[in-house]
């Protein structure tokens, strides 16, 4: 049956949601290279930016040596373009012209040219620089250096873009992976439906409307073609049964009427019609579980029943047998507990339920009969101390013709029906068995939909 699942359960949310994670990360790895690229771009920019000053600073050097550079550095200085780090000192350390009063501490001055070549990244004062520190022939250092500060703002802010849109794009691929994820959905949410009505029984249960003629409209006419063929041959199954059950019925019944005018043999005459009597319930027995079977699914039939009450009015009928066996009985009832059934149908169930467990216990055994509501529908409930069911009989227990192979068994009367058309009945009223574990005897549950009455 199709259950109600939490959102992280659901398929869904779920391939919405990886087709989103799917979109989101092919995005965010072309932007990721992208920006590496742009990266890269705007380094190479500062290089050959830092590449054209130490030229110029170089053709000056070889014109008037220092007395050029330090005007030249002193003439930007003043200019102040800013985003430049220019510092030129003396064999003392002596500041001769520059924007910085010392020479930066954790900078050591490389090489003695104007070569770009071993340029350095360095960070002072919070910021980010690409630079050269050389010093020049006679002990002079020298420091050029520009500013990063505009190639990180740039990339922070294409950084920013890129979280943005990587946002976006993963709402727009969780919206498009919904929506298709939910076109996909319902397709299959049709096919769940009816495989619920086929499960609860309805076997003439079809899907409305017209087929595609995609995948979907195949699955579905191939689904069709097998709930017709089950259904044939489920009709066929019952019809055979229900044609075997009257068609033998009949001759039993001629045979019971000739037996009673057999005359100078009457032990004979008793034990062939105790005989065919038996045969007969067993054809009864048949007929009673093809009908329910037949009728699962269908609420043709069906009305409100008060269960209380029929659990009740059998119990009475029963408790006196169990009390002559010496059984220790015991019934509690919850009142005014709703179902919609057939009141004949729940009072065989029953019947054939306490007729089973008073046969099969002994003396001193007890029989406990109990019917009260729970969050999902009335729990009827029976218990005996009995010798109950094999475990090699747990999974076959409701089989047609079924029965306990043991020697203390073997003397018992019946057929293997009873258990067989409880679960018809049961089956044709959307009730549920269970066969819980227990140490000693029988316990059989079987859960009841409720029935909700309007005010």
């Amino acid at each position: 049956m199709t259950q109600h699942r939490p959102l992280a359960a659901r398929a869904t949310l779920r391939l919405a949601g990886l087709m989103a994670l799917a979109i989101a990360a092919l995005s965010l790895a072309a932007m990721g290279l992208q920006y590496r690229l742009v990266q890269a771009r705007m380094m190479q920019a500062s290089q050959v930016l830092l590449t054209a000053d130490l030229n110029g600073f170089a053709a000056l050097y070889e014109q008037r040596r220092i007395i050029a550079l330090r005007q030249a550095i002193d003439y930007r200085t003043t200019a102040g373009t800013g985003g430049e780090m220019l510092l030129l000192q003396d064999r003392n350390g002596v500041v001769l012209a520059g924007t910085e009063a010392a020479w930066p501490a954790e900078i050591i001055a490389q090489g003695d040219g104007f070569s770009p070549d071993q340029a350095i990244e360095f960070t002072t004062g919070g910021s980010r620089w690409l630079g050269v520190a050389r010093t020049l022939p006679g002990g002079f250092p020298l420091l050029i250096a520009h500013s990063l500060a505009p190639l990180d703002a740039t990339l922070a802010s294409l950084r920013r873009g890129m979280m943005a849109l990587g946002a976006v794009l993963a709402l727009a691929g969780a919206a498009v992976g919904w929506l298709a994820a939910r076109g996909v959905m319902a397709r299959i949410g049709r096919i769940n439906t009816l495989a619920d009505r086929v499960a609860a029984g309805d076997l003439a249960a079809r899907l409305p409307g017209p087929r595609s003629a995609d995948e979907f409209g195949l699955l579905e006419t191939h689904v069709h073609a097998m709930l017709d063929r089950i259904e044939n041959l489920n009709r066929a199954t019952h019809r055979l049964s229900d044609t075997i059950a009257h068609e033998l019925r009949t001759p039993l019944n001629r045979i019971m009427q000739k037996l009673a005018r057999i005359e100078g043999q009457p032990d004979l005459a008793a034990a062939l019609k105790a005989e065919m009597r038996s045969a007969i319930r067993v054809f009864d027995s048949l007929l009673d579980i093809s009908r329910a079977e037949a009728d699962q699914g269908s609420g043709g039939g069906l009305v409100p029943v008060d269960l209380s009450a029929v659990v009740a009015e059998v119990w009475d009928l029963y408790e006196p047998l169990g009390e002559d066996k010496a059984l220790h009985c015991t019934l509690t009832v919850v009142p005014d507990l709703q179902v919609l059934g057939d009141r004949n149908l729940i009072a065989q169930l029953l019947s054939n339920l306490l007729d089973n467990a008073i046969k099969y216990c002994a003396a001193g055994d007890s029989l406990q009969l109990d019917l009260h509501a729970t969050g999902d529908g009335h729990v009827l409930r029976i218990a005996d101390t009995g010798p109950g069911l094999p475990d090699s009989l747990k999974l076959s227990a409701f089989d047609r013709f079924v029965r306990a192979d043991r020697d203390k068994d073997r003397g018992i009367k019946g057929h293997g029906l009873g258990l067989a058309l409880v679960h018809a009945i049961a089956a044709r009223h959307g009730a549920k068995l269970q066969l819980p574990m227990v140490e000693k005897g029988f316990v059989l549950e079987i859960l009841w939909p409720k029935l909700v009455l309007d005010p």
